[in-house]
């Protein structure tokens, strides 16, 4: 089993495992039928040369886990031995293609051509210093810079492989939380069209029911704020699936302005809530975003008193600065538990909260010291 696991490690892929075997049997073999016929003699007779170029050849197997024992290997080896042919050139191109350290790489490749210069060979006395000094660096220099050469190149692939793989996880996640938003803003957008409004409506037909014998005036003209109402909703729905079928410039989404935020809280005075709207500032208009935030934030904080304080008194405040937008919707302690049983889901404040964070704002939605209830906000504006 441990024989198995380490001829497992050895190689990566099948591929490359038939490519070494191949590469040092066939390596192997050239080397010793062509050290056994070479005419040069060494000081070993040609068969044993032959054969221990085979040997020295067979040690390809291990050039990819182990390139610098394999050269220093072939430099003894092939020193003491005389063997070496092409096993040599393929041992040298190993050892610049997988060996991590430059360093390692120009020593071992230094320390064989120093060897080869101080033992040429038997044969290879007669020629000049000049010549075994160019032979020992062409066939020295050559395989390694060859090996340098593929080995960056395949660390280089290997980096950009891994740089798109990382790539495709960022997309992937990037993707997932576009999703993650998307479908939060598409429950807030919901929230704001439908269960704001068809709370006050709900509130609406409560009066109505309540007035409708007695006072047919005030039931009519509740019911025309009923219809006043589902209509905003309808139109204001309408917008958001037109968003959500073709993008954000698929319908142009109207800006709110104060006379919005008065008929807001004219809707809910209608309905018996006790509301005013108090505005300080100079009135001016605000960018699309600011003036949403704040007509859902007055939005949210009427419907919240309908929900849980019915009728309590309400102050609505609305301060202009130069440099922000300051919202304060406050109720007084409700008299008793409203009776129209409006469920509440929990998601309103949160979803204000989002939407003022992210235009850099502060909000903050709390009891008050006297009973009551406030939720206030501060949104900044972009500069001119």
């Amino acid at each position: 089993m441990r024989f198995r696991n380490w001829w497992s490690a050895q190689w990566p892929t099948r591929r490359s495992r038939a490519l070494d075997l191949s590469l040092a049997g066939g390596t192997a073999a050239f080397d010793a039928v062509w050290l056994w016929f070479a005419p040069q003699e060494f000081w070993l007779p040609p068969p044993v040369v032959s054969i221990c170029s085979a040997i020295l050849a067979l040690g390809l197997v291990l050039r990819r886990h182990h390139p610098v024992g394999v050269a220093l290997y072939q430099v003894v080896w092939g020193t003491v031995t005389g063997a070496g042919g092409i096993a040599s050139l393929v041992i040298l191109y190993s050892l610049g293609a997988y060996t991590a350290s430059r360093r390692t790489v120009i020593m071992v490749s230094v320390a064989g051509y120093l060897a080869f210069l101080a033992f040429p060979g038997p044969t290879a006395t007669d020629e000049s210093f000049l010549a075994l000094t160019t032979l020992g660096v062409a066939f020295t220099a050559l395989p390694v810079v060859l090996g340098l050469y593929m080995g960056t190149r395949k660390q280089l692939i290997a980096s950009l492989q891994e740089r798109t793989r990382r790539l495709e996880r960022e997309v992937h996640l990037l993707a997932d939380k576009a999703r993650a938003e998307e479908r939060t803003r598409i429950a807030r957008e919901m929230h704001d069209v439908v269960a704001n409004r068809v709370s006050v409506m709900v509130v609406h037909a409560g009066a109505l029911k309540a007035v409708a014998t007695r006072d047919p005036e005030r039931a009519a003209e509740t019911a025309g704020v009923i219809g006043d109402m589902g209509r905003q909703a309808l139109d204001e729905l309408r917008q958001v699936i037109g968003v959500l079928r073709q993008g954000e410039q698929a319908l142009p989404l109207s800006t709110p302005t104060l006379d919005d935020l008065h008929e807001l809280v004219g809707q809910s005075t209608s309905a018996g809530l006790r509301a005013d709207l108090n505005v300080q500032g100079e009135e001016r208009a605000m960018p699309p975003a600011v003036g949403r935030t704040v007509y859902r934030l007055v939005q949210e904080g009427l419907t919240n008193v309908h929900k849980h304080a019915g009728d309590a008194d309400t102050r609505i405040g609305l301060l202009l600065l130069p440099e922000a937008v300051e919202v304060e919707v406050e109720n007084a302690p409700p008299d008793g538990r409203p009776d129209h049983g409006l469920p509440s889901g929990g998601n309103g404040l949160v979803g204000l909260q989002e939407r003022v964070v992210a235009l850099g704002g502060t909000f903050e939605a709390g009891p008050c010291e006297n009973g009551g209830y406030a939720v206030r906000a501060r949104i900044p504006l972009p500069a001119s």
